[in-house]
């Protein structure tokens, strides 16, 4: 997985999170499979059409949090995660 660092795509913007769908036990087959990237600021109360359920693995950036909520539209159980 990349470090909370690393996190920028090739055109050099600042990522806040990076989401994976594939996961391994072990760590260097880890955050694999299609990716999900998360500009700072963003406001998803919906995942992605196919991302629902589907998030394995996960990278936050510095200075970033993510909020994720166990129902859709914000609602249920919420988790902070930060680097």
């Amino acid at each position: 997985c990349p470090s909370p660092a690393q996190l920028r795509p090739a055109n050099g913007t600042r990522l806040c999170a990076l989401l994976y769908a594939d996961d391994s036990p072990y760590y260097d087959r880890c955050c694999a499979g299609a990716e999900l990237q998360v500009l700072p600021g963003t406001d998803m109360p919906y995942m992605p059409r196919g991302w629902a359920g589907r998030t394995s693995s996960l990278v936050v950036g510095t200075r970033c949090e993510l909020t994720a909520w166990s129902r859709r539209a914000k609602e249920g159980n919420m988790h902070h995660f930060s680097a």
